[in-house]
């Protein structure tokens, strides 16, 4: 597979304490999120600090209802912090608005989705071209076109004028992928992507992830696979809202 360009916006990647990086790109300080219920407030997150670098593949871990997927929406903006400090790709997420946090997350933030979530009338190319359009980047002809180079990156070229559903399941996440860098994002985040994923699948589609991290991304990845997690630069286990663990696993690391 050819290697992935990095962002317009990439920065050298820091070395040093894996959990410490001295210019975080995901910045999370004492997060706290609670969501409302009829029966009163329930606590997702508890005083959560989480800082990840450029070029950084992280893995977050734990059981279901841990909080992960929470950890990974309040990142995105899909969801707001309670309290604490929430600062992603240059953006302070806790005081922006609807409408800023929206273009942001356009720009900075590419989400791959456990199901896919792809249109199913829309061809593969075209579903790739989605957040372009949004986004209202480029002409059709330069939106087209890249949309066929990320898809050739994904090894998904052939593949460019049919329907989602009548490519197999790890075909999908690759197209996915494709679609979730779109727009040249500088932090990936993906929920349970090898989820509905064989064994041989998932590690590859895993693989992609870790050549983006190489390009200067930041990704962060949520997954059950301890095999999987254990290919990342660092594991981050999860347990009741908290992170009870942060550590460096030696893969992945870049030397300065």
């Amino acid at each position: 597979m050819p290697p992935f360009a990095p962002p317009s916006d990439a920065v050298p990647v820091h070395d040093g304490n894996a959990t410490q990086p001295a210019d975080p790109v995901i910045d999370l300080r004492a997060v706290v999120k609670d969501y409302p219920t009829a029966a009163g407030a329930v606590r997702a997150l508890e005083h959560v600090t989480l800082r990840v670098g450029a070029g950084e593949l992280v893995a977050v871990v734990g059981k279901s209802g841990c909080g992960k997927s929470t950890l990974l929406n309040v990142i995105t903006g899909i969801d707001r912090a309670t309290d604490g400090d929430v600062r992603v790709a240059g953006m302070n997420l806790r005081a922006a608005t609807e409408n800023d946090l929206a273009r942001w997350r356009g720009r900075k933030v590419g989400i791959v989705f456990q199901f896919f979530q792809l249109i199913s009338t829309l061809t593969v190319a075209e579903n790739v071209m989605l957040p372009m359009d949004f986004a209202g980047r480029g002409t059709l002809r330069e939106r087209s076109g890249r949309a066929a180079e990320l898809l050739e990156l994904v090894e998904m070229s052939e593949q460019a004028d049919r329907l989602p559903l009548a490519t197999s399941g790890g075909q999908q996440q690759r197209i996915a992928i494709a679609r979730a860098l779109a727009n040249d994002p500088a932090v990936v985040v993906a929920d349970e992507p090898t989820g509905n994923l064989d064994s041989a699948t998932a590690a590859q589609v895993f693989g992609i992830f870790a050549q983006l991290a190489e390009t200067g991304r930041t990704v962060v990845v949520v997954t059950h696979d301890p095999d999987l997690a254990g290919q990342a630069r660092r594991v981050v286990h999860m347990a009741d809202g908290r992170i009870l663990d942060d550590a460096a696993t030696g893969e992945g690391s870049t030397d300065a």
